[in-house]
């Protein structure tokens, strides 16, 4: 039995999309009814980080589960807790690369270390993943798109080597349901830096209309960022932005080639699937922009 957790979030979701449609597969989610893609043979439970007995019986028969946690906090040591008590033998833990920079010194930084100790420490085989910052991040720029053709970003002209959130998802497919993963860590990238800029050019091109970048200072991202999350995250995300104009965040990795046997998505690839999220009505448009790892 695998179990998926963050099923309805941006990397979750697509690993349920790509579980083996004859694997035995469980999926928790707070709230269950918001789950998609699931393949028939699925079964969607409830389940609360908060809550020891939704835990205990959602991890019940488990061999292996998929970890990824939004809060900081004790959600992962919760999980990992329970995962031990249930017998569950690999976990497989969406990080984020920003724990590789040791110049990255942030709240939410400091955390992601600290949850893969607790991985690494519990006892049960484990595998992290370690993606850049995903395409699906440009998502957040929709809105300004369609109505004023602007995309307004904080340092628009620092790169990343962003990574399709689906590439990171067949990853995590292959670590929960191949041998050769245990105790391996996967840095998860795209096939080449990219820009805000160099961004809004290609879907420019893609719309067939033109946009423009403005740069977004730090106090207006801060207000931004301040309507979705508290001071101290926001101080933590307007830091680790600040640490792509250092060269922190452009550099480009072989692991997505290497395990999938094939390219890494390129963020044109990406924006053509997605093109419809630019262009139509709010209310039509799945309503989880994601928040990539970076």
């Amino acid at each position: 039995m695998i179990l998926v957790t963050g099923a309805t979030g941006t990397i979750g979701r697509e690993i349920v999309r790509r579980l083996p449609a004859g694997a035995a597969v469980r999926i928790m989610a707070r709230r269950p009814e918001c789950v998609t893609g699931a393949s028939g043979r699925a079964r969607i439970v409830y389940g609360d980080y908060e809550d020891p007995r939704s835990l205990e019986r959602a991890l019940n028969g488990v061999r292996a589960f998929f970890l990824v946690t939004n809060r900081l906090g004790q959600d992962d040591a919760r999980l990992i807790d329970a995962a031990r008590t249930a017998g569950v033998r690999h976990v497989v833990k969406l990080s984020a690369a920003a724990v590789t920079d040791r110049g990255a010194d942030d709240l939410v930084t400091r955390a992601q270390r600290a949850q893969e100790e607790l991985v690494r420490g519990s006892g049960m085989a484990w595998t992290l993943l370690r993606p850049r910052a995903f395409m699906s991040n440009t998502l957040s720029w929709r809105s300004s798109i369609r109505q004023h053709g602007v995309v307004r970003a904080v340092y628009p002209s620092a790169a990343s080597s962003c990574v399709d959130p689906r590439d990171v998802a067949e990853v995590a497919v292959r670590a929960l349901t191949e041998d050769g993963h245990a105790g391996m860590t996967y840095t998860l990238t795209g096939p080449e830096p990219m820009t805000a800029v160099q961004q809004t050019a290609q879907l420019a091109e893609l719309l067939g209309r033109s946009l423009r970048c403005e740069e977004l200072g730090p106090e207006q991202a801060r207000v931004e960022m301040g309507r979705r999350h508290p001071e101290a995250v926001v101080e933590a995300l307007l830091y680790r932005a600040s640490r792509q104009c250092e060269a922190a965040k452009g550099q480009v990795g072989e692991t997505v080639p290497a395990l999938l046997g094939r390219p890494a998505g390129s963020f044109r690839n990406w924006a053509a699937d997605h093109l419809g999220a630019f262009v139509s009505d709010p209310g039509t448009v799945d309503a989880d922009t994601g928040s990539g790892a970076v």
